[in-house]
């Protein structure tokens, strides 16, 4: 079992479900407004679920360029927007607000996600200045928010940044678990849909032994064999998308041809 909440799946698919730019960032759409991003996403998740997939990922990865903290206007629209997909969902669901511990922990628990993904630990230089994640306050605030069932993935290489920690991964891996009880470890490629190196990943599923360990980008339908050999499950966004596209919709059969591969690794 990787999660609870999942119930008996091994080797799980966790989707991503992208909004579109949220109010506030400069790609948003505001003749379109909020139900423009609704009829978006929705579509998408129609199309994930109809696959296979085990979960889906609420994400904001549309609001480039990305801030540290989320705006409120930002942060109210995608709880917003998650509410009102919620009744269509038949399978469970996270949220990760990039790049925003607090805020992904307070949508997730306002809105009954099952998880939440982001960068909780560790100090990097990125694209977005010196980046400082605070996982003592959004661990708190889960718990505040009486939520300690929703499970905090911890992202701990992210993408778009290098990480000041020069600690082998592993081992910050096993800190992370240690001294800030991360539910699960994902690890990354360097960018959005680019694959995980898989030594790393092999060195950190062998170092957290009682935590799911996921593959968290470039996962694709030609490495998943591979990368599902040595993980727990993965995070699939840029796959799915019409031709491989990080920014298209999803591609119904993309997810199927994915999915099928997948089931026959179980």
């Amino acid at each position: 079992m990787v999660f609870d909440f999942l119930g008996n799946k091994t080797k799980a698919v966790i989707a991503m479900a992208h909004i579109g730019a949220l109010p506030g960032s400069p790609g948003y759409d505001a003749d379109g407004g909020l139900d423009k991003l609704v009829e978006g996403v929705l579509n998408d998740v129609a199309k994930l679920q109809a696959g296979g997939v085990d979960a889906v990922m609420f994400g904001n990865e549309n609001d480039r360029p990305y801030v540290l903290k989320a705006p409120p206007e930002g942060l109210a629209a995608m709880t917003a927007i998650v509410e009102q997909v919620k009744p269509h969902l038949k399978i469970p669901f996270g949220v990760n607000y990039l790049w925003d511990p607090e805020a992904s922990v307070a949508i997730g628990a306002v809105t009954g996600a099952s998880f939440v993904r982001e960068i909780f630990t560790g100090v990097f230089a990125s694209d977005m200045g010196v980046w400082q994640p605070d996982c003592a306050t959004a661990a708190r605030l889960r718990h505040a928010l009486g939520r300690d069932d929703m499970k905090m993935l911890f992202n701990i290489n992210a993408e778009f940044s290098y990480s000041l920690d020069q600690r082998p991964i592993e081992l910050r891996a096993q800190s992370a678990v240690f001294s800030s009880k991360a539910d699960a470890i994902l690890v990354s490629g360097p960018l959005t849909g680019q694959a995980v190196n898989q030594s790393d990943l092999r060195r950190v599923s062998e170092a957290v032994k009682d935590r799911p360990v996921f593959a968290n980008t470039g996962v694709n339908k030609e490495n998943v064999a591979d990368i599902l050999s040595i993980a727990s499950g993965v995070i699939v966004g840029t796959h799915f998308k019409v031709d491989g596209d990080t920014w298209n919709p999803v591609d119904a059969e993309r997810v199927e041809r994915f999915m099928a591969i997948v089931e026959s690794l179980r």
